[in-house]
């Protein structure tokens, strides 16, 4: 494999092409909780933040993904609200417009995906999230990116998330039927993204980040920041 020439590099998202960020989890479920009961909004937030943290454990556990509103059901469920959709759906705009300064691109990654796109290389961008696509879109055509990358795939918009196979591999179909052996993963979680991209066959590039989870798995190339993948590129 060390010896394909590369076709196409895939992204992460979050602490990969946007920095990572240390945010109070239980204040940006508020901005919905206000939404949804006024009255009980700090019961509600917490019922909120319980149940993401469960739906992550349970996803990463399982491989099997979900969405924002499994989310605001089970948070309902577990404090007896009755939400009608369109109230749903306002509590989980709050919530999204909470986390938008939080989802600004770095500004090495246009110049990055210029390059990349110069040297004739498809740029992918696969993202665990529960968060609905039409806002990862909108954050990324905000930032002036969106158009840069060829293939966008959100596991909200699947049955599974990373590290499971099917995530990588609906994302190579996306680029066009890439072959595993000339595709290259770049992100910052060894489980998720490093041991997810190799056992799907691919190449895998970690940025570190002590903020996140280790796991027993060993980098193709470990890269400080993102421009220097070029060079590891070009060593490839």
């Amino acid at each position: 494999m060390s010896g394909a020439s590369v076709e196409a590099v895939v992204f992460d998202w979050g602490g990969t092409l946007t920095p990572f960020h240390d945010v109070d989890l239980l204040d940006l479920w508020r901005a919905a909780a206000r939404r949804l009961a006024p009255e009980r909004a700090e019961e509600v937030a917490a019922a909120l933040l319980a149940a993401e943290q469960r739906w992550w454990e349970e996803a990463v556990a399982n491989g099997r993904s979900g969405t924002t509103h499994d989310v605001l059901r089970a948070a309902a469920a577990a404090t007896g609200l009755d939400v009608p959709t369109e109230l749903h759906d306002e509590a989980l705009l709050a919530h999204l417009d909470a986390w938008t300064p939080h989802t600004r691109t770095l500004p090495e990654v246009a110049p990055l995906l210029t390059e990349l796109r110069g040297r004739r290389i498809k740029i992918g961008l696969l993202s665990n999230t529960h968060w609905p696509r039409q806002w990862h879109e909108h954050w990324l055509a905000r930032d002036g990116v969106l158009d840069l990358i060829d293939a966008r795939v959100y596991t909200s918009d699947l049955p599974w998330l990373k590290p499971h196979r099917q995530a990588f591999d609906a994302v190579l179909a996306a680029l066009g039927g890439v072959a595993p052996a000339r595709a290259v993963f770049v992100g910052d979680r060894p489980l998720d993204d490093i041991s997810g991209a190799k056992n799907a066959g691919m190449r895998a590039v970690l940025i570190p980040n002590n903020a996140v989870p280790g796991y027993d798995v060993v980098p193709d190339a470990t890269i400080e920041r993102l421009p220097d993948l070029l060079g590891v590129l070009a060593a490839w």
